[in-house]
């Protein structure tokens, strides 16, 4: 495998995240969102998105690269307390120290060569420097890969489950919890 390595996103790279999202959404959600949905993302949309998001304070964006290719991106902040709370609505005793992982993706091609779990360990690192002690994050019930890789890290389902409107399909997700300290399992 050529160098690979992560940091931090800049303005610069908001075209590549982008282009990495909405390609990514388009092949890997294929069978979990409608396809008027994926067809409808646009890229200057999630660039413009992802321009705040990296020139903001309020989330971090961390970006994999292997051989001068851009090839996945992380984000993460603090977890808002509508995303932690419990089914019934009340909020952990650890709320204010969960962080909430928005966005994980790595391109298909590049998939296999451990740039998830490089991400995930430096954002998970960042994080924790930052307070945070455990993290959260939603997957769609479908996607067994993401669920796949989040047991990997350690991380696990806690039971609490909602349902999103994709352009008239529900769309069941279901919410991975863990710690901070990540433990890779294979």
């Amino acid at each position: 495998m050529a160098d690979a390595e992560v940091r931090v996103a800049g303005s610069a790279d908001t075209p590549e995240i982008a282009r990495i999202q909405v390609s990514t959404w388009r092949s890997a959600y294929a069978d979990v969102l409608p396809v008027e949905v994926l067809d409808s993302m646009d890229p200057a949309e999630a660039r413009e998105q992802w321009e705040e998001a990296v020139g903001g304070d309020s989330a971090h964006v961390l970006l994999a690269a292997e051989g001068g290719w851009t090839v996945g991106f992380c984000a993460a902040g603090w977890a808002p307390e509508q995303e932690v709370a419990a089914a019934d609505g009340t909020a952990p005793d650890d709320a204010g120290a969960t962080a909430l992982v928005s966005a994980l993706v790595v391109e298909p091609r590049w998939g296999r060569r451990g740039h998830g779990g490089r991400l995930m360990g430096e954002m998970a690192q960042r994080l924790h420097q930052h307070g945070a002690t455990r993290g959260i994050v939603w997957l769609p019930e479908a996607d067994e890969a993401s669920r796949a890789f989040f047991h990997s890290v350690g991380w696990a389902p806690d039971g609490t489950m909602r349902t999103l409107d994709a352009g008239g399909r529900p769309v069941r997700e279901m919410r991975f919890t863990g710690s901070l300290e990540l433990h890779f399992v294979q």
